[in-house]
């Protein structure tokens, strides 16, 4: 785990299982029609259930851009924020995707009243943007986002936890009392 100040927000990269997150709410890089096939989509209906996917849906389509609150019903985490970093199921993401599917998260926390937030390396996996990269752009835009959680974690699997970190480190540069934990 390292730990980073943005903002007078705390991140925490971290590797493990974003399903396993502590944290108010989590985050789904979704496709604009809500439909959860694979990825960390697949990962959330099967332990939540088709009911989440239906109630995702009932939002569909949502533009990359904007993002979607719905309630957790077995997870750790109270809300998942659905964030579209594709467009269809499957598709190919971006830079700029992940960016707006990142600050689109953030406003709907904040509306939420969330406190903590988890995010998967968006756009990455089928959406084709490499660890580094996804890190990279999710901690670029904290740095612009209006609004920040007290405590943002960004997670990766342990296979890919030295990449995303890499990212972040690139975007936020070397901080004081970053810890290595």
């Amino acid at each position: 785990m390292q730990s980073f100040s943005v903002r007078g927000s705390l991140l925490l990269v971290v590797a493990g299982d974003l399903l396993q997150a502590e944290v108010d709410a989590i985050v789904n890089p979704a496709n604009s029609l809500m439909i959860m096939g694979g990825g960390v989509a697949g990962a959330i209906k099967r332990v939540e259930g088709e009911e989440v996917e239906r109630e995702a849906m009932r939002s569909a389509p949502v533009p990359i851009g904007k993002a979607v609150a719905t309630r957790a019903r077995r997870l750790k985490a109270k809300l998942i924020i659905h964030a579209p970093t594709v467009e269809r199921p499957g598709g190919s993401s971006s830079v700029e995707a992940v960016r707006a599917a990142t600050l689109a998260a953030l406003e709907v926390a904040r509306e939420e009243g969330v406190r903590s937030l988890a995010f998967p390396a968006m756009g990455a996996g089928v959406g084709g943007l490499s660890l580094e990269l996804s890190g990279e752009t999710i901690a670029r835009a904290l740095l612009e986002a209006p609004w920040l959680p007290e405590k943002i974690v960004l997670v990766a699997r342990e296979e890919g936890y030295e990449q995303v970190l890499r990212g972040v480190r690139r975007a936020l540069g070397p901080q004081e009392g970053g810890s290595p934990h």
